[in-house]
């Protein structure tokens, strides 16, 4: 599905919801009818004062664009609109019948209607497109066309012909990964009625002779052709037979000779009966073989992200061993509070072996690091307990862990010291977060700090050291002797979106 913009969003508001939602999937089909017709396209809708505009506009990749510059938000020249109302009007692909000059260029161009199928309140699907789709042929370029030009060229009019028809697309074809999806470029394969090929484009017969078929495709059946190169294969795609008879508009791939090639069905239609069908190829050997190396080296990360919980778990409870062996009470509190921070980083390494992304919710770290805080409240104050509201997001694991730990720092200061001695009291943690700003206000309603100032402990070191040093962001403290205190933190998301994340995967 192609993204939308602000051009497609103005069919959305003036069209029915699911003639717009059709109109989405044209646009995605769009730059195979531009690479088939070796053309130009571009998709007009009729807004309420009867006037066209351009939504969208896809160049060949086949042959040169006619327009040096997107046509998408112009209204047409006045020597095409004759055409597309002609189409429009009437549900007819019309042509024009002279060539037509485009900035010293001739061209060629073929209004073709837009009809859904099913559309409420048509009796026949060509009665009221919902659009009009233009072609523009450069013409500038004119020789004798091959006859791989010639059929793609005869397969390009099949399906402005369904186009127009409201068979094309199909609204029963599955959405499968732009990743990787056969186009007209790289094979491309006519089949007739019965499933025989009567034309291979010279990368079909590449892609099929790398699977270890050496004969020629034309005259045979497609589906007997794999057939004999899966023979001896345990696992096979259920839908491949349906994809290589062209009978239905799915998605499959043939694994043979340590290859792969995906394949794309595109049955061709007559008013409802099925005439043939286009079979696209696609060697994606390659594009597969990374695919299962970053899948294992998911694996591999999240492993390991396991494998360091566990370690810091140790470490933790032979930490905790220690502690309970301490005579000394600085000792085992020192002790303790190593624990609860080799924990703190424990409960982010978990979070980060769960999932594939990098990226965590935060919320979920926080509720499960905040019950380290409560650990240490029942020890001093029962009925102290930190209360959250709002909410942190995804954030980069790299980010997760130092937040993590301040929070955590935070909060148990709080409980220790603000509210010690009290017989009951309340921990308030509050996020904040906005479109390039993460705040965090820690509050608890104890006895302040001592003489309004901030303590120079260990604590107080490391909550500066992870906030400004970390996470590049600031920190400040507002208390009041006898009162409550009250901890900003405030992190410039903008600044972790520029920290290099994980590599992305570029688009084939």
């Amino acid at each position: 599905m192609v993204a939308l913009t602000s051009k497609t969003r103005l069919a959305e508001s003036i069209l029915d919801p699911a003639d717009a939602r059709w109109l989405q999937q044209v646009i995605g089909e769009g730059q195979l009818l531009a690479d088939l017709a070796f053309s130009d396209i571009v998709l007009w809708v009729k807004k309420p004062d009867d006037t066209f505009e351009a939504i969208a506009h896809l160049r060949p990749s086949s042959s040169a664009t006619l327009f040096y510059r997107d046509v998408v938000g112009t209204a047409p020249r006045p020597e095409w609109l004759a055409l597309m109302d002609t189409a429009y009007t009437t549900g007819s692909i019309v042509d024009s019948s002279k060539p037509d000059w485009y900035e010293n260029t001739p061209a060629r161009v073929r209004a073709v209607p837009v009809c859904r199928r099913g559309a409420p309140g048509k009796t026949d699907p060509q009665s009221r497109p919902v659009a009009v789709l233009t072609r523009h042929s450069n013409l500038s370029e004119s020789r004798m066309p091959s006859r791989l030009e010639l059929t793609f060229n005869e397969c390009a009019s099949d399906l402005f012909r369904m186009l127009s028809e409201g068979q094309f697309p199909d609204p029963d074809t599955p959405t499968a990964p732009a990743r990787g999806a056969p186009r007209a470029s790289d094979g491309l394969i006519r089949l007739d009625m019965t499933g025989r090929v009567t034309f291979a484009s010279p990368n079909a017969l590449s892609a099929f002779s790398r699977l270890g078929y050496d004969k020629e495709l034309e005259g045979v059946v497609l589906a007997e052709v794999t057939t004999s190169l899966l023979s001896g294969t345990l696992i096979v795609d259920e839908s491949l037979p349906l994809v290589v008879s062209g009978r239905a508009p799915w998605r499959s791939e043939i694994d043979s000779n340590g290859v792969t090639v995906s394949l794309r069905a595109i049955p061709l239609k007559s008013m409802s009966e099925r005439v043939g069908a286009v079979v696209l190829c696609r060697d994606v050997t390659t594009l597969r073989r990374q695919e299962r190396e970053l899948i294992t080296k998911d694996a591999t990360i999240r492993e390991i992200h396991h494998r360091v919980k566990n370690n810091l778990q140790t470490v933790a409870s032979l930490l905790r061993i220690q502690s309970r062996r301490a005579t000394d009470d600085k000792a085992r509190d020192a002790l303790n509070q190593a624990t609860r921070r080799v924990a703190a980083i424990a409960v982010v390494h978990d979070t980060l072996s769960e999932g594939l992304s990098q990226n965590v919710d935060f919320d979920t770290v926080f509720d499960r690091v905040s019950s380290l805080a409560a650990e240490v409240a029942s020890g001093t104050n029962p009925v102290v307990k930190p209360v959250f509201y709002g909410s942190f997001g995804i954030l980069p694991s790299e980010y997760a862990t130092p937040l993590a730990l301040a929070l955590t720092e935070l909060v148990t200061n709080a409980v220790e010291h603000g509210l010690k001695g009290k017989a009951g009291g309340e921990v308030q943690i509050t996020a904040e977060r906005g479109p390039d700003r993460l705040q965090v206000v820690v509050r608890d309603n104890g006895s302040g700090l001592p003489d309004g100032e901030v303590g120079a402990g260990l604590g107080t070191q490391i909550v500066r050291t992870l906030v400004e040093g970390e996470l590049g962001g600031t920190i400040s403290w507002h208390t009041t002797p006898g009162e409550a205190t009250e901890v900003v933190i405030d992190v410039p998301l903008q600044y972790l979106q520029e920290k290099p994340a994980t590599q992305a995967i570029p688009t084939i």
